[in-house]
């Protein structure tokens, strides 16, 4: 059941029409890379070869199942394989008929080659298909930042919360140490660090995770020091209500009112930080479609501006659609705003 209070703040968010229509796009964006594996792949998502139905997507099919000699898995770019496809049955194939690493070996450009009605964006300098390539890489970079930004949100607000709640000693312990935290020289702990260990996702997620959280710390903080010493969080202690208890069910839900302002901002600040490491090199492993190494790719291969544009405009049009939100958010959420109304 949604509150009164949380409805109108949702309608406030919608009266603003850039924020709504960015958030639309940014789902809609968030569910074509979700389904990267069916509109991007060089396998036919169904195949009828001699009256048997194959899911090549799904299952494996060997080269000598459609008539080859080899035991490995068909190549569907293969101009035998495709001839003996239309031969002996058909296949329904993705809208983009390659996968992020296929290479098109078929291909008559020189690698990097330009958009073409065979490679729509083009193809980059190993010869795959930089549409696909794209699709992927927003996959990957929106998981990535969407795990990233919960953990971060977590950490947070756990930490946020015990300072403010608590004061004392322990808001300055922590507060010196955030202090401390923060002045560090976080890109580059984070490229060194990135050097040291071997590249994954999870590890890379730790590695950003080091300072992520900090962020929404001092928001949390100001809100519990606001409302801890409000009469029915007074009259909770007093009833002998356990500190746990109060921070989770009476001061918590209304922290989270201001921490959520943060997080599309936190999302973009997400998207950045592994952008900037894997174009650097120092990020997800080498072959893994990302925004970052596709921007690489366009530095590496200037007479191929394709490559370096898609990146460019796809980095700017996904960070614009977050800030957009972001605004939206804050302005709704933001409790002078409600004041004022």
């Amino acid at each position: 059941m949604i509150s009164p209070m949380l409805r109108r703040k949702i309608q406030t968010f919608k009266k603003n029409k850039r924020a709504y229509i960015s958030l639309w796009l940014f789902l809609i964006l968030f569910c074509l890379s979700l389904s990267a594996p069916f509109l991007a792949d060089s396998r036919p998502l169904v195949l009828m070869y001699k009256h048997v139905l194959f899911f090549p997507s799904l299952q494996y099919v060997s080269d000598k199942m459609l008539g080859g000699n080899l035991p490995t898995e068909a190549v569907y770019s293969d101009p035998f394989t495709q001839r003996q496809i239309r031969l002996n049955g058909w296949g329904i194939y993705p809208l983009i008929p390659y996968h992020h690493d296929t290479v098109d070996y078929f291909s008559t450009e020189p690698f990097p080659a330009p958009p073409s009605a065979r490679h729509w964006l083009g193809t980059d300098d190993q010869g795959r298909d930089v549409l696909a390539r794209l699709l992927y890489a927003l996959r990957i970079s929106l998981i990535f930042t969407l795990v990233l930004t919960f953990f971060s949100a977590f950490i947070g607000i756990g930490v946020g919360a015990v300072q403010g709640y608590f004061g004392g000693k322990t808001d300055l312990f922590i507060g010196r140490f955030l202090e401390i935290w923060s002045s560090l020289p976080q890109l580059f702990i984070l490229i060194i660090i990135s050097s040291l260990i071997e590249p994954g996702f999870w590890a890379l997620l730790i590695i950003l995770l080091l300072f992520g959280w900090t962020s929404l710390t001092g928001v949390v903080r100001a809100e519990f020091l606001k409302t801890r010493g409000l009469d029915y969080v007074k009259a909770a202690k007093a009833m002998g209500v356990s500190d746990g208890r109060i921070i989770i069910r009476h001061i918590l839900p209304n922290a989270l009112v201001t921490a959520v302002t943060y997080i599309p901002f936190l999302l973009a600040g997400g998207i950045v930080s592994l952008s900037a490491l894997d174009f650097l090199g120092l990020g997800l492993p080498i072959g893994t479609p990302s925004l970052g190494e596709l921007i690489r790719q366009g530095k590496e291969n200037l007479a191929a501006p394709w490559l370096g544009i898609t990146a460019f405009l796809m980095m700017t049009f996904l960070l614009s659609l977050l800030l957009f939100i972001g605004e939206g958010v804050r302005d709704a959420f933001d409790p002078h705003q409600g004041k004022s109304e």
